[in-house]
């Protein structure tokens, strides 16, 4: 198949929308298929071998560094002359309705992928623009030809907006990258020298992430925090919690190694689709403490595969957090089962859906090699 994807970010930025592209080009491209992937930019011209078409961007309000796709006619030029079986929508608000305009005028198929809760986003960076927001992503999914949501909730997010054609479809985790093989006592004493129970965060460090949260935990006794990633809130969130561990963005095998050298996950932010992170801590063997609102509601059976928190219930983060402290045997059991689950949630199997379920649902002419045939 040609498979053009249209994404509201990618390389240099390092994010879900980003990560779920790479991943979904990767096995494009392992498994024969033909990809071409158009972004705002700027940043590198070429994947792995596929071209990156860039268009022009200007910086997000309040977070210059991520770039806003604006409409451009190389859109559509790009797409008319890679002429794809189908054009993947990735997370689609600017440039994506860019996209699925030109796909619309050129006859092309879409199937968008819906990966941010952009009302949620515009609230944490105060942009009095959430119900507009929600009034454009309706509008978005109702036009394309197929809508693949990441957990429950935001089927039932769209399904409320008019949206139809919806199908599950969930993100997958590199198991030969994350596992517990990949823990260090080295990196766990150099966190924590007193012997203190490590509890992180991973992802990037913006405001709808609600790290903040963090401040409580790090005055629990025998309490070490430890915050991978960067983003804009880092300055303030270290003048907030001057005693935890701030590494910085990691990646690959480092990435790998501080995830599962950590006692304790915990996932703050409740404006999450999926929630990634946590699935990663999930392979790594680290027990979870999650939002109860979102992608983690699909991702964490509460007490048994880790423990979620009311975030509107005051000190409610910090009594679950406690609790796991003081019980080894819970954390250990709770992460044993969730490990079991998401071993089955490879990449290779979600990207399969998409070639073998999704994009073949709605092609509109017949597939090359079966009109050869």
């Amino acid at each position: 198949m040609r498979v053009a994807v249209v994404t509201e970010s990618f390389l240099p930025q390092v994010n879900g929308v980003t990560n779920t592209v790479r991943k979904v080009v990767d096995h494009l491209r392992r498994t024969g298929h033909q990809a071409l992937i158009i972004a705002p930019g700027p940043g590198p011209a070429d994947y792995e071998g596929v071209p990156v078409v860039r268009v022009r961007s200007v910086g997000m309000p309040g977070y210059r560094s991520f770039p806003i796709g604006l409409p451009d006619a190389s859109v559509e030029r790009a797409l008319a002359d890679f002429d794809p079986d189908v054009v993947h929508l990735a997370s689609p608000i600017a440039l994506g309705a860019v996209g699925l305009r030109a796909a619309r005028r050129l006859g092309l198929p879409t199937v968008a992928i819906y990966q941010t809760d952009i009302a949620g986003f515009a609230r944490h960076y105060k942009i009095r623009a959430d119900l507009l927001t929600s009034a454009w992503v309706g509008r978005l999914h109702r036009r394309v030809d197929r809508t693949l949501v990441p957990s429950g909730t935001s089927y039932a997010q769209l399904e409320a907006m008019g949206v139809e054609n919806l199908h599950l479809w969930r993100r997958g985790v590199s198991l030969d990258l994350f596992g517990p093989g990949r823990r260090s006592e080295e990196l766990h004493h150099a966190w924590a020298p007193e012997g203190e129970t490590v509890v992180g965060y991973v992802g990037r460090l913006a405001p709808e992430k609600q790290v903040r949260r963090l401040a409580e935990v790090a005055r629990l006794p025998g309490v070490k925090v430890v915050v991978v990633g960067d983003g804009p809130d880092r300055a303030a969130l270290q003048r907030m919690i001057p005693d935890a561990v701030f590494t910085g963005m990691l990646g690959g095998e480092e990435l790998a190694t501080a995830f599962a050298t950590l006692d304790l996950f915990v996932h703050p932010g409740e404006s999450e689709t999926f929630c990634q992170t946590v699935q990663e801590a999930q392979a790594s063997g680290v027990p979870v403490v999650a939002v109860a609102a979102g992608g983690p509601l699909d991702l964490v059976d509460h007490g048994r595969t880790g423990m979620l928190y009311d975030p509107r219930a005051a000190g409610a983060l910090t009594q679950v957090v406690a609790t796991l402290v003081d019980d080894l045997d819970l954390r250990q059991t709770m992460a044993a089962r969730a490990l079991t689950e998401v071993a089955q949630r490879t990449w290779t199997t979600v990207v399969d859906q998409l070639v073998d379920v999704h994009y073949p649902a709605v092609l509109r002419r017949p597939r090359a090699s079966s009109a050869a045939a």
